[in-house]
């Protein structure tokens, strides 16, 4: 003869069938449990993708946040996307000495030389500005370095100018035209004796300048050559140095 349940049976049969009837019953049932790592500890899924990644990688490049921006590259993001002044994300990040941003976008596709409404790009704003880590990336991903800025100079000048030797070595070494002519009438010789100040750097600069094969019998508009400006600004290294390539 088959036993009956017990009373405690019973009530665990009746509670069973209350739960499977309750509202939601089927709906929590549904919900699948997160896979879990082989030490059994569950893995979160990433949360859903929410909003325009393209304004995100904008917040993320003002707010100086890298993790930010990293995010939000792998999905669509538009990385020529304009501000007002025509600045790329990449030219952002470059004018803001954002070297670890500047390089995450080179190496997702930004254009070094996309330009804004002042003809600055990444590739010519860090080289005249000492930016040595994003000038060299820039130029590892295919920068114009012949192109000019807005006064027809290239990043050359401006670099020599500010004695950035670092950068100066690099622009030389990428094959930067070193006679350039800019609309001033100044090469990189002429614009360092001009507008430098006769000190290490700049005697420095002159002396990688004639060693790549700077021309110096090039003259101002003016007809003054840069011995000769060096002379009346009391630049005597750089004068020495001068006299040593004729």
């Amino acid at each position: 003869m088959r036993p009956y349940p017990t009373p405690a049976l019973l009530v665990l049969l009746v509670l069973l069938a209350v739960s499977a009837c309750a509202p939601g019953s089927a709906e929590r049932a549904s919900v699948p449990t997160p896979p879990a790592t082989p030490t059994g500890t569950p893995v979160t899924p990433p949360p859903p993708r929410t909003g325009d990644p393209t304004a995100g990688l904008v917040r993320a490049v003002a707010a100086h946040d890298l993790a930010g921006v990293q995010a939000v590259l792998p999905h669509g993001t538009d990385l020529e996307v304009r501000d007002g002044d025509g600045r790329t994300p990449l030219l952002l990040a470059t004018r803001a000495g954002d070297t670890e941003i500047a390089l995450a976008l080179l190496e997702a596709g930004a254009d070094p030389d996309a330009r804004d409404v002042i003809e600055d790009s990444a590739f010519l704003y860090a080289g005249a500005e000492g930016l040595t880590e994003i000038l060299a990336a820039t130029i590892a991903h295919g920068a114009d370095v012949a192109s000019t800025n807005r006064f027809g100079g290239t990043a050359l000048i401006p670099a020599s100018e500010h004695a950035h030797l670092d950068n100066v070595a690099l622009l030389i070494e990428a094959g930067v035209p070193v006679d350039h002519v800019n609309d001033l009438g100044w090469t990189a010789l002429l614009e360092a004796v001009v507008l430098g100040d006769g000190g290490p750097d700049h005697v420095e600069v002159v002396r990688r300048l004639l060693a790549a094969g700077a021309d110096p019998t090039i003259r101002d508009r003016d007809g003054v050559a840069p011995r000769d400006l060096a002379a009346a600004a009391g630049q005597v290294e750089v004068v020495a140095e001068l006299d040593r390539a004729r």
